[in-house]
């Protein structure tokens, strides 16, 4: 539960961020003839009771990271530093961080199809998501924060 605080008290300071790259998962080896298949892994436990809010703020720092970078924002690498401490914090499967990387990844997609220059639109999209983010990032770490 630290680490979540420390990770959310981090994303209260809003600034811009880089992308993260998508990460693709490596095609599974075909197995030798005669050799039996792998077992397939085992269930992923439920997540815990706040990752639709969590997901939500990594699909928002993703159209921050997005946003802020496209419209010249000097601290972009900061953002990408802060989605990766998340993941670290958070991520403690191989799905999870999967999840977490791809709600990342679509809030950037999802900005860079409409905004393709930084216009007033694009700000005032960028601070209505910090705010959002702040928000968000509030109300986690103050109900599960500790």
């Amino acid at each position: 539960m630290r680490a979540l605080a420390a990770a959310l008290a981090a994303l209260l300071v809003v600034s811009p961020i880089a992308a993260i790259a998508q990460q693709r998962p490596a095609a599974p080896a075909k197995p030798a003839q005669g050799a039996k298949p792998a077992e397939p892994a085992p269930p992923e436990p439920d997540g815990p009771p706040y990752e639709p809010q969590l997901l939500q703020l990594a699909e928002i720092m993703g159209s921050l990271a997005y946003l802020r970078t496209l419209c010249g924002g000097k601290e972009a690498q900061d953002w990408r530093n802060r989605m990766a401490a998340l993941v670290e914090a958070e991520g403690r499967t191989p799905q999870r961080r999967d999840r977490l990387t791809a709600a990342f990844n679509r809030g950037f997609k999802a900005y860079s199809l409409t905004h393709r220059t930084c216009t007033d639109a694009s700000q005032e999209a960028a601070a209505r998501l910090a705010d959002q983010g702040g928000q968000l990032s509030r109300t986690l770490a103050g109900r599960y924060g500790g």
